[in-house]
């Protein structure tokens, strides 16, 4: 049974996922507020070296990083927490032996939540440049950077970043969107998924077979969120200034924005809960 910090474990995502991994492995939380479950909790910020000397007295195999500002945070918050909390975070866990880092990362690191925005290729690949122009994006593109950094000082290390889009409650899902004008965040309102399939990509990730390197990896359904076929969804937006030929292949009219086939080889994840409900809308 391996021990695995949860930090954000007082978050949407962080309760859930820390009463869950709890049934198979010993779950320690950390969070500025007290998660209500009944675990260890360590109250205090990941981004103080004062805060995570209160973990001194336990031995982590394995933490996963939800803890962060999220969108729409002043660029300052972004990178002192988003960048920095994670380089205090690591440095202080793999001083203490820790090797396996799953942390959470952000679509917003390519830059679609400008209504600026266009790709350089669809489906988009996990690792598509940083284009954002808002900080948020900046933030969490330079956290997966910050993961590398430390994963070539220590070869060793087994770091998978997972970038989210939106996630909704299971109990009140998001209807799927029609054609509508183009707006900031709109491919993540077209790639959203269930708080259950979140909770279950982080578990894959977190119980995964160890493997050294950094891996980045879209978790977003595999079909669009979208009532109407993918590349009418983006002509509306984006008109011709995008390739949208893939849509066009027989069988692919609605798929994902993104290329989703690396986390399902990789750690067999597919966003099955939230195809369940898109097969009654499409």
């Amino acid at each position: 049974m391996s021990t695995i910090l949860v930090t954000g474990a007082s978050g949407n995502i962080g309760k859930v996922l820390a009463a869950s991994l709890a049934k198979q492995h010993q779950v320690i939380c950390m969070s500025r507020k007290n998660p209500g479950l009944e675990l260890p909790w360590i109250g205090g910020e990941f981004q103080s070296f004062e805060d995570l000397r209160k973990l001194d007295s336990h031995k982590i195999d394995t933490v996963v990083h939800l803890g962060s500002v999220t969108g729409g945070c002043l660029e300052r918050d972004g990178i002192m927490v988003n960048v920095e909390g994670t380089r205090c975070l690591m440095r202080y866990l793999i001083d203490r032996g820790c090797r396996k880092f799953v942390m959470a990362s952000s679509v917003a690191t390519i830059g679609l939540q400008s209504s600026k925005f266009r790709p350089q290729t669809v489906p988009i690949p996990d690792e598509h440049p940083c284009l954002d122009r808002d900080g948020y994006g900046l933030s969490k593109f330079l956290m997966e950077e910050i993961t590398k950094y430390y994963q070539r000082q220590n070869e060793q290390l087994d770091v998978i970043n997972i970038r989210l889009a939106a996630i909704f409650p299971d109990a009140s899902p998001w209807e799927p969107a029609g054609i509508r004008p183009v707006g900031d965040w709109g491919v993540a309102a077209v790639s959203c998924m269930p708080l259950s399939d979140a909770v279950r990509v982080f578990t894959l990730a977190a119980e995964a077979a160890y493997k050294s390197g950094v891996r980045i990896f879209t978790a977003v359904p595999p079909k669009v969120w979208a009532t109407v076929p993918t590349a009418e969804l983006l002509r509306n937006w984006w008109g011709d200034e995008v390739d949208l030929s893939h849509f066009q292949k027989p069988g692919c009219e609605f798929d994902s924005i993104f290329d989703v086939s690396r986390i399902q080889q990789e750690i067999g994840f597919v966003a099955e809960n939230a195809m369940r409900l898109l097969e009654s809308k499409q």
